[in-house]
C-alpha cells in the first residue's frame, strides 16, 4: 500500500504538471465591489480546508480518475484486475449502493479544524465521476438517493451538513464542482464509447445534446447556490471544459488534442451565482480571464512570491482521497509549507480525504492538533497579513500586518532542530530608530543591534532551551526602516 500512496503521489504532481499555474501577468483584476470586499476577507484567512470525498474512497482509490480511458497513471485501476473497462465502470457506479459512511460527524471535523487556525472549508460536492454529495434534482447518481445506503440518515444531504456546521463557527464556504461529469449522458453519451477526459461527442454537431448539459450543469450549480445557505466561493475544477479560443499557446499540445469547444457560458453561469450569492468569488480555475479570482498551484509552492490572490492547494497525505495507511506530512513540514505560502503572498488550502466510513485518519487528527499549538502562539504573523521583501532570507521568512508596521521574521526550525538559536540575523530589513523587538509567545523585548543594513536579534539562554512552540520562531518587529 506504501507503493500504491507514493505512486499516487508522484503521479498527483505529474499531472499537476499538465496544468502549470498561469503567469501572475495573465491574472484579470478582479473589478466588482463586493467580489473584491469577499477576496480581501480571503486573503486574510490564509489558511483553509479542502475534502476530497465521494464513493471511490469505498476502494481506498485515486478520484474518478479511473474511470478515464487515458493510458496515463492516476487513471489507472488499481482495484483488481479488470480486463473489461465496461464491466469495471458498473461496477464502479455500482459503490453508489455500499457507500455508507455512518460515522459522519461534521461537528468533529469543525472543532479540528478551528483548532488548527484554518477559516475557511472547500468541499467537493460533486467531482469528475459525477456522483453528487449534495440532494440535487438532476440525477439519481446522488447520495441522498434511495440506491445508497446513506440514505435515509438525517446527515445524508453531506454538503449541507458541512456547510451548515462549519458556518456556525464563521467559517468562508467554498464549494468545489467538477464542470466534466462522466456520469451523465450529456456529456459522456452512452451511443459513443469514452476515449478520454473529454467529451465525447462534437459539440458543434450535436448542439440540442450539449445545451442539455449546459443546463444541467447551470441547474446543479444554482442548486447549490439557493439551498445551502451563504457561499463565498465557487470552485470549479475541470479545465478541460472551457471555450476553444481561451486555450493559452503554452497549453496547446495537451488541450488542443481535441478540437471541440466546450463552452459552458461561466460568464452567464457566475452572473447567476451572484444573484443569489453577491460577492461570490468564482474559481474557474486554469481558465485564463474574468472568471480566475485566484489561481490555484497545485501541489507545489511557487518559487516566488505572487502579488495576485492565489492559493496553494496540497494533500496533507500522499494522496487526494483517501487512502488506506497513507503517509502524511509532518506538522513541522506542514507548518513550514503554511509560513512559506503566506510569506509569498498565498493562502494555504490542505486537504484531507475521509474515510468511507465517514470520518478521518487519526493521524489527521494528530497533524492538525500540532499546527494548532503552533498557531495559537504565531497566528498573529499569519492572518491579515501581506508579503514584504524579501520574502524570505535563509531559514527566516517575513510578512506583515497590513494594518500595522509590524513586520515578523518567523525562523524555520529544521526537523529536529527543538532548541532556539542564540541569536538570528538578517541582511535586508532593519527595526526603526525606536522600535520593539520581541518574540510571540515570549514577555518582554529582546535585544538587538544594527549589523550593517540589517540586524541581528538576540535570544536568552531560558528562550533558547524553552522556546514558545516548536518548528518555527517569530521574531516581531514593531516598525522597520522603508
Amino acid at each position: 500500500m506504501k507503493v500504491i500512496a507514493k505512486s499516487i503521489a508522484l503521479l498527483c504532481l505529474l499531472h499537476s504538471a499538465l496544468f502549470a499555474q498561469h503567469d501572475a501577468e495573465d491574472y484579470v483584476p478582479v473589478k466588482d465591489p463586493e467580489v473584491l470586499k469577499k477576496l480581501e476577507q480571503w486573503q486574510d484567512y490564509k489558511f483553509g480546508l479542502f475534502m476530497h470525498w465521494g464513493t471511490y474512497s469505498q476502494w481506498g482509490i485515486v478520484e474518478s480518475w479511473s474511470l478515464c480511458n487515458e493510458d496515463v497513471g492516476w487513471t489507472e485501476r488499481k482495484r483488481g484486475r479488470y480486463e473489461n473497462y465496461f464491466e469495471y465502470k458498473q461496477d464502479y457506479e455500482n459503490l453508489q449502493k455500499e457507500f455508507n459512511p455512518v460515522d459522519f460527524n461534521p461537528e468533529k471535523w469543525v472543532d479540528a479544524a478551528k483548532d488548527a487556525g484554518m477559516k475557511y472549508v472547500v468541499f467537493t460536492t460533486k467531482h469528475h465521476d459525477g456522483f453528487c454529495m449534495f440532494d440535487t434534482k438532476t440525477t439519481d447518481y446522488k447520495i441522498t438517493s434511495e440506491k445508497s445506503p446513506f440514505h435515509s440518515n438525517s446527515k445524508a444531504n453531506v454538503t449541507k451538513e458541512i456547510f451548515d456546521s462549519f458556518r456556525k463557527e464563521e467559517f468562508m464556504i467554498g464549494a468545489y464542482y467538477s464542470k466534466p461529469d462522466w456520469n451523465t449522458e450529456y456529456y459522456w453519451w452512452p451511443y459513443f464509447v469514452n476515449p478520454d477526459r473529454h467529451v465525447n461527442y462534437d459539440p458543434a454537431k450535436y448542439p440540442e445534446r450539449w445545451q442539455k448539459f449546459k443546463d444541467f450543469t447551470s441547474t446543479q450549480i444554482q442548486e447549490l447556490m439557493t439551498g445551502y445557505g451563504s457561499v463565498d466561493i465557487l470552485w470549479l475544477d475541470g479545465a478541460w471544459v472551457r471555450p476553444y479560443n481561451n486555450i493559452p499557446k503554452k497549453y496547446e499540445e495537451w488541450a488542443k488534442k481535441k478540437t471541440y469547444d466546450q463552452d459552458i457560458d461561466i460568464p452567464g453561469i457566475a452572473s447567476m451565482a451572484r444573484k443569489h450569492q453577491p460577492g461570490l468569488i468564482v474559481v474557474d480555475r486554469w481558465v485564463h480571464g474574468p472568471y480566475e479570482n485566484y489561481l490555484t498551484p497545485e501541489q507545489k509552492v511557487p518559487e516566488e512570491a505572487m502579488t495576485v490572490p492565489w492559493e496553494s492547494c496540497i494533500t496533507m497525505g500522499n494522496s487526494w482521497s483517501y487512502v488506506p495507511k497513507d503517509q502524511y506530512k509532518s506538522v513541522s513540514k506542514l507548518v513550514h509549507m503554511l509560513v512559506d505560502i503566506v510569506a509569498k503572498g498565498g493562502n494555504f488550502l490542505l486537504n484531507v480525504g475521509p474515510s468511507p466510513q465517514g470520518d478521518w485518519d487519526p493521524q489527521v487528527y494528530e497533524r492538525l492538533k500540532g499546527m494548532g499549538e503552533w498557531m495559537k502562539v504565531n497566528s498573529e504573523a499569519i492572518y491579515e497579513s501581506r508579503p514584504v521583501k524579501p520574502y524570505k532570507e535563509a531559514k527566516v521568512a517575513l510578512t506583515q500586518n497590513k494594518n500595522t508596521k509590524a513586520v515578523y521574521a518567523i525562523y524555520l526550525a529544521d526537523e529536529n532542530e527543538k532548541q532556539a538559536p542564540s541569536k538570528i540575523w538578517l541582511s535586508t530589513i532593519q527595526p526603526a530608530k525606536g522600535a520593539k523587538v520581541s518574540m510571540l509567545g515570549v514577555k518582554g523585548n529582546l535585544k538587538w543591534k544594527k549589523v550593517g543594513n540589517g540586524f541581528e536579534v538576540y535570544l536568552p539562554a531560558s528562550v533558547q532551551k524553552n522556546p514558545p512552540c516548536q518548528h518555527a520562531w517569530t521574531i516581531k518587529i514593531s516598525e522597520v526602516n522603508p
